[in-house]
């Protein structure tokens, strides 16, 4: 049974190990985030790697069948991967039930020509590999944002800041928000800010930071983050079901992303991979279920977000005219 509402939240195994003599240090309060979104609420949810409308469609039936709440759906393959037809299917059945749908940007470094993503050092990883890497991310942006779509997943610092000075001087719809992929997340506090400034509206810091390394973010920034709960294999397959009460009161505001280790990568999809995705999808959301009961049971889910809440609140930026 959940605890009280009028008790303050409980640590995993506390009743049993105080009294043995093996409580945890006592948390402090100068660990705490003071940040929040601009709803008040310090976390919100995500379902990522939504390949496609039918995902997207599995999503939404399993999070009404298991009562999940979500905030954003994301999709990892990128908008070149989909048709205009299924961006708009995407984007009419996101705004139908007031979640937010994010499409990533390409190209992308790790599935160009150049050979030092297959080396060891993996080189610039996903990064958009010259000035036509770059055009393409932006014409994905141009033709998402046409179709309906409100938030863009970027792997590259210079699309981030091209597609922020873009939004800046209207040639991107005002409302766009811009969100930074795991796969080139800050691991400190002074590139997070960069990233800030840049004109990054969410932040996919890495899985692996512990938990002072999340407040030592949260004294230079209150820039909104993502953060995997459960990391996909190639990001860790860590799993901090255990620490999400801790991570939100260190990291908020903050997304918590309901991913899965031992799962098959389904980047880019197609028909050849549906029943993975659909499959994959439906487990995300159980996921969420398992997170969202935990939380319950330590008496940690309050201050979530109202549904259909997207947008970060003010943040520092560049000046983008510069």
């Amino acid at each position: 049974m959940p605890d009280s509402p009028d008790l303050p939240p409980r640590r995993p195994g506390e009743r049993i190990l105080g009294p043995l003599g093996l409580a945890a240090p006592a948390l402090s309060p100068e660990d705490a985030s003071p940040h929040a979104f601009p709803d008040g609420g310090r976390w919100r949810t995500e379902i990522p790697s939504v390949e496609g409308p039918e995902a997207l469609d599995t999503v939404l039936r399993e999070a009404e069948r298991l009562d999940v709440p979500v905030h954003r759906i994301s999709q990892g393959s990128g908008v070149w991967m989909l048709t205009d037809a299924e961006i708009e299917e995407m984007a009419k059945a996101a705004a139908e039930s007031s979640v937010e749908l994010c499409l990533f940007t390409g190209p992308r470094g790790t599935w160009d020509i150049g050979a030092a993503t297959r080396t060891d050092s993996r080189g610039g990883g996903l990064r958009a590999r010259g000035h036509d890497a770059v055009a393409g991310c932006v014409e994905d942006a141009v033709r998402a944002t046409s179709l309906g779509v409100r938030c863009l997943l970027v792997a590259d610092e210079g699309v981030l800041w091209t597609l922020h000075r873009a939004r800046a001087a209207g040639l991107l719809p005002a409302e766009t928000t811009l969100k930074v992929s795991a796969l080139i997340g800050p691991v400190n506090p002074a590139a997070y800010a960069v990233h800030e400034r840049l004109g990054a509206d969410s932040v996919n810091v890495p899985s692996d930071l512990t938990l002072d390394q999340l407040t030592e973010i949260r004294r230079v920034s209150g820039a909104p983050m993502d953060m995997y709960v459960e990391a996909p294999d190639d990001l860790g397959g860590y799993v901090r079901m255990y620490e999400v009460a801790e991570l939100i009161r260190r990291g908020a505001p903050l997304y918590v992303k309901f991913g899965l280790s031992k799962a098959p990568s389904v980047y880019p999809s197609g028909a050849h991979l549906r029943e993975t995705v659909l499959a994959t999808a439906r487990e995300r959301v159980r996921r969420g279920r398992l997170v969202l009961d935990l939380l319950a049971r330590h008496g940690a889910d309050g201050a979530m977000s109202p549904l259909g809440s997207r947008l970060p609140g003010p943040l520092r930026r560049f000046p983008a005219d510069a």
